[in-house]
């Protein structure tokens, strides 16, 4: 059964096999998610497969795991005036608002371990040979697409990863 782990407001999902995990409404989509390592450090087998609201997505780029979330935490957050969003990494006036039907709704995060599905292979390859910085800190260079499956329910997104679709050449 899958853990669900709680950073600065993002939801990770740690999955052997990866199962539905809420009833709500389901679509079958194809995002391109970003590649990285889980927790910024190598663990054999292991890989996070992240999806940024797109309207996040270019201030995220060279950032951290951890310096996304909380750009995304103060962004969707009603309560500005916190250590968090007064130690980002951008200036939080510059950062974008979400509109209301956009999908997902907050940065969304899955790590993969022996993961059976038609692509994985690759992906394991992809990150066995690329630059570690590039799996560190959001690249444009470490993203895939992916068929995934999208849930939306009034109290939150969630998305299971169903295919890899395409990898990046190195």
């Amino acid at each position: 059964m899958p853990r669900k782990l709680a950073a600065a407001g993002v939801l990770c999902v740690v999955a052997l096999a990866q199962t539905p995990r809420r009833a709500g409404e389901s679509l079958e989509l194809e995002p391109s998610l970003f590649v990285q390592l889980p927790g910024g450090k190598s663990t054999p087998g292991a890989i996070q497969l992240v999806w940024i609201p797109e309207p996040l997505e270019k201030y995220c780029l060279g950032k951290t795991h951890e310096q996304c979330a909380s750009m995304d935490f103060c962004i969707r957050t009603t309560t500005k005036n916190v250590s968090t969003c007064r130690n980002l990494a951008v200036d939080l006036a510059h950062l974008p608002t979400y509109p209301p039907d956009m999908r997902p709704r907050r940065m969304l995060s899955v790590t993969l371990y022996l993961a059976r599905m038609k692509g994985w292979e690759e992906l394991q390859d992809y990150v066995a040979r690329a630059p570690k910085d590039r799996l560190e800190h959001f690249s444009p260079l470490a993203r895939i697409k992916a068929k995934v499956t999208f849930t939306r329910t009034p109290e939150d997104d969630d998305f299971r990863v169903l295919e890899i679709l395409s990898v990046p050449k190195l």
